[in-house]
């Protein structure tokens, strides 16, 4: 055991030496600000166009614009299908006089969460676990890391251990630096204002018999569990990609391409029936809490879940037995 922990303590340092955490925190500093004022200025340009800044007068003319965009005939049944559902859960949080965007730094980190699961965290996320076997592989140092009388297995679990750790660091840092940064300008407040959650898409309609309201401290906890989950399978795929390609960025380029395609098909698939099955298609879970309609017909939270884990372990499995049985130096 003390054998182990002194290794998963070694690529600890390898990933500490690379800068790639500094890489990750430099992004965040960078674009959250951006972030943060892009939503400030929106919610300042529409309230100089409404004239108020009663959150019930911007809600309506949202509706009332969706149900405009609706009457187009030339408008694509897809978006058709999902005004719709925007509509009715609009119309619903207007009812039950709740506020979907109150400003508040816990309401950005919701959604930044909530955006950012599909492309932007897992991409963080790729920074870190890429290159971790295949930059050993290109540097020269895997040679002597194999001829230490170590198993095979032992080394590359704990190189996964660490890539664990650093993931669940990303997630941590992602939260600390968006709360931070959004409550100079919105404020810290928020943790407690009431979401509604359990909204369920049925056939292209809007089903609220589940419909129930949260503290949005515990929204968020759930968006993160979900997008924690999201980060470990993007990383566990990355990692088998970085033990069978050996040119990290011929990896990365890989990794990018499979995470772009899951958008692309989203929007341009929507007919074939075996997109749902790939992965970068299933990685906006946090859809099925806030009840937008998936992307494709057939997905599910229970589907997504169970394709993300057969991803996950399957990439899991190739990893071990091509670092345990190839020759992995030359």
């Amino acid at each position: 055991m003390r054998e182990f922990a002194n290794l998963v303590l070694n690529e600890s340092e390898k990933i500490y030496r690379k800068k790639r955490i500094f890489v990750v925190m430099l992004i965040l500093a960078i674009l959250i600000p951006l972030f943060v004022y892009a939503q400030y200025r929106e919610i300042e340009t529409t309230q100089k166009r409404l004239g108020t800044t009663d959150w019930k007068v911007s809600l309506q003319q949202q509706i009332v614009d969706s149900q405009n965009r609706l009457n187009n005939s030339r408008l694509p049944e897809e978006w058709r299908d999902w005004l719709k559902v925007r509509v009715e859960q609009q119309q619903y949080y207007l009812d039950h006089d709740i506020n979907p965007m109150a400003p508040g730094a816990p309401t950005f980190v919701r959604a930044f969460i909530e955006q950012g699961i599909t492309l932007f965290i897992p991409l963080l996320v790729m920074i870190v676990a890429i290159d971790i076997v295949s930059g050993e592989r290109s540097d020269g140092t895997m040679k002597m890391l194999l001829t230490r009388p170590i198993r095979r297995w032992k080394i590359l679990l704990s190189k996964y251990v660490t890539m664990l750790f650093f993931i669940s660091l990303i997630l941590l840092l992602v939260g600390v630096f968006a709360y931070i940064l959004s409550g100079l300008v919105f404020g810290y407040s928020g943790w407690n204002l009431p979401v509604l959650t359990g909204f369920i898409i049925d056939k292209e309609t809007l089903n609220t018999n589940f419909v129930h309201l949260i503290p949005q401290w515990q929204y968020i906890l759930m968006a993160y569990g979900l997008a924690w989950f999201v980060a470990i399978v993007v990383g566990t795929i990355s990692f088998m990609v970085s033990v069978l390609i050996r040119n990290t960025p011929a990896g990365m380029g890989v990794m990018l391409a499979a995470l772009i395609a899951g958008g692309i098909l989203s929007s341009f698939a929507t007919s074939w029936e075996g997109a749902k099955y790939i992965f970068s298609v299933n990685l906006s879970l946090t859809d099925y809490l806030s009840g937008k309609l998936p992307a494709l017909q057939g997905l599910s939270m229970g589907f997504s879940l169970m394709n993300l884990t057969v991803w996950g372990i399957v990439s899991f499995i190739i990893s071990f037995v091509v670092f345990t049985k190839q020759d992995m130096v030359n």
